[in-house]
C-alpha cells in the first residue's frame, strides 16, 4: 500500500494531465533531491517517495491501476507475472482465475469509463502478460536528433586574453556513423532485446526501493533491431579532430567562445552540436584587470614628484609616455585613455589604463644628499599631519 495518496505527494489534481504531473515530479525533485539537502534523511525520504508517486502516475497503465485500486506494489507486480494469486494452505502459490470479478461501474478518475473488468486484463495491460503484449508492437525508429555541444577549458596568459589569438586544439567528439547513417541498427528483421532480455522493462533501483521502468533500447517493446556493427548501436562513432580556434581579443576568465558544428555528432542527418572554449586568463606580474580597464603601480623618485616630470610607463602593447605634474602625491591615479582591454561586444573601442603613483626613496643616502635635505626641511617647515591634530 502506498504511504500517502500519490496525487497529494506530487500537489496535482486527480485529473492531472501527463505534462502537469512531468512538470510537479521536476520541481520537487529539484528541491528534495539528496544532492541538494546534503544529510536530510527527510528530504531524501522525500525524494524516493515522490520518484514512487511519479513512476505510477507518469504510465498510463499503472496509472489506470492505481486509480481503480488505489495502490501499487512490486508484490503486486510479482504476483501478475506469476499470472497467480494468494497460495492456498501455505504450499506453492496456485493460478487463480479473476475472471469472474466484476467492477460493475467501477472507474478511475482520470476519466475511465466503467464497465465490467477482470484483474486479469488490467495486469495483462499493466504488464505485458509476461511480455507478449510488448511485442505486439513494432519498437519505434529512432528520429534525428542533434548531436550535444562540448565545452573545453583553455589557459590563456594575461596578453593573450588582451591581444587575443589563434591555436590548434585537439578535440575528442564523435561522428554520426557512416554505415547506418544515425540509426544505430543494421536493419533487417526484429530479434529479441538483450537489455531487457525481451520483457519490455529494466530495474532500476531509488534508495531501498525498486521500480521497473520502460526499457530505453527497445522502447518497452521486447524486440529491436541488431544494432549496428560499427557504432554498436550508438549512431555515432568516436572521431579525434584538430580544430582550429581564434580566441578574441578581450576574453576573460569563464568567456565561452563558440566553435559551430565541432561538438558532438548528430543522428538520422541531424546536425553536430557546437564546440563552447572555457577560458581562464593567467595572471600578469604587474598588470591587474578588472572589467575592460587595466591598473598598474609605478614608482617615481621624490623630485619627479616634486618637480613634475615625463616618465615613461609600461602598457599591454609597449611603453607609453606620461607626465606628472609637480606636487604630485604617492598614490594619485593618472588614466591612459583607450589603452585598456578591447571590448567583446564592440572589438573597435577598448577600456583605459590607470597608472597608480607610488613616491619611492633612494636606498643609500649621502652625506651630501643628507645636508641637502636637512636645508630642505629648515626652509619648508610642514608638518603633513596637523591635519589629524597631531603637532
Amino acid at each position: 500500500m502506498a504511504k500517502e495518496d500519490y496525487y497529494k505527494v506530487l500537489g496535482v489534481k486527480r485529473d492531472a494531465k501527463p505534462e502537469e504531473i512531468k512538470k510537479a515530479y521536476r520541481r520537487l525533485a529539484r528541491k528534495f533531491h539528496p544532492d541538494v539537502n546534503p544529510g536530510d534523511k527527510s528530504a531524501e525520504e522525500r525524494f524516493k517517495l515522490i520518484t514512487e508517486a511519479h513512476d505510477v502516475l507518469s504510465d498510463a497503465k499503472k496509472r489506470g491501476v492505481y486509480d481503480r485500486f488505489g495502490q501499487y506494489s512490486d508484490n503486486l507486480a510479482d504476483m501478475a507475472a506469476r499470472g497467480g494469486g494468494p497460495s492456498a494452505g501455505g504450499g506453492r502459490s496456485a493460478p487463480f482465475d479473476f475472471t469472474g470479478f466484476d467492477f460493475g461501474n467501477a472507474s478511475s478518475s482520470s476519466g475511465a469509463g466503467g464497465g465490467s473488468s477482470s484483474f486479469r486484463d488490467i495486469f495483462a495491460d499493466l504488464f505485458g502478460g509476461g511480455g507478449a503484449k510488448a511485442q505486439e508492437r513494432e519498437p519505434p525508429r529512432p528520429m534525428p536528433q542533434k548531436g550535444a555541444d562540448i565545452e573545453m577549458p583553455l589557459g590563456l596568459s594575461f596578453e593573450e586574453a588582451i591581444t587575443g589569438m589563434t591555436t590548434n586544439i585537439t578535440v575528442n567528439r564523435s561522428e554520426q556513423c557512416s554505415r547506418c547513417n544515425g540509426a544505430g541498427d543494421a536493419g533487417g528483421p526484429l530479434v529479441v532485446c538483450q537489455t531487457c532480455q525481451g520483457s519490455g522493462q529494466v530495474q532500476r533501483a531509488g534508495g531501498r526501493l525498486r521500480f521497473a521502468q520502460e526499457c530505453p533500447d527497445c522502447a518497452g517493446t521486447g524486440r529491436r533491431r541488431s544494432p549496428c556493427a560499427l557504432c554498436h548501436g550508438k549512431g555515432t562513432v568516436p572521431k579525434t579532430e584538430q580544430v582550429k580556434v581564434r580566441i578574441p581579443a578581450g576574453v576573460d576568465t569563464g568567456s565561452r567562445v563558440r566553435i559551430p558544428g565541432k561538438g558532438e555528432g548528430g543522428r538520422l542527418g541531424a546536425p553536430p552540436g557546437d564546440l563552447f572554449i572555457i577560458t581562464s586568463v593567467g595572471k600578469h606580474k604587474h598588470f591587474s584587470r578588472r572589467g575592460e580597464n587595466i591598473y598598474v603601480t609605478v614608482p617615481v623618485t621624490v623630485d619627479e614628484a616634486a618637480l613634475g616630470a615625463k616618465i615613461e610607463v609600461p602598457t599591454v602593447e609597449g611603453k607609453a609616455q606620461l607626465r606628472i605634474p609637480p606636487g604630485t602625491q604617492s598614490g594619485q591615479r593618472f588614466r591612459l585613455r583607450e589603452r585598456g582591454v578591447p571590448s567583446l561586444r564592440n572589438p573597435q573601442a577598448r577600456g583605459d589604463q590607470f597608472v597608480d603613483v607610488q613616491i619611492t626613496l633612494p636606498k643609500v643616502i649621502s652625506e651630501e644628499t643628507k645636508e641637502l635635505l636637512k636645508r630642505y626641511a629648515q626652509i619648508n617647515a610642514e608638518n603633513p599631519r596637523v591635519a589629524m591634530g597631531l603637532e
